[in-house]
């Protein structure tokens, strides 16, 4: 998984009925867009993390090829 600073990383739920949750991407601490992340969760709560499969990326602005 690579990610830049502004994209949103959204963690689905692992069990039924637990609810989603979203992250901005503040810093990339690891080399060219690798983990670990320093993020901020929609409730204003930051953490260091290192994804794994049940995370996925969304773009924050297009970028150019």
């Amino acid at each position: 998984m690579r990610v830049h600073k502004g994209d949103v990383l959204r963690f689905t739920g692992r069990t039924v009925g637990t609810p989603e949750h979203r992250a901005k991407v503040l810093e990339v601490l690891g080399r060219e867009g690798d983990p670990p992340y320093r993020i901020r969760f929609e409730d204003g709560r930051e953490a260091e993390v290192v994804p794994g499969s049940d995370c996925v990326v969304e773009s924050g602005a297009p970028r150019p090829m």
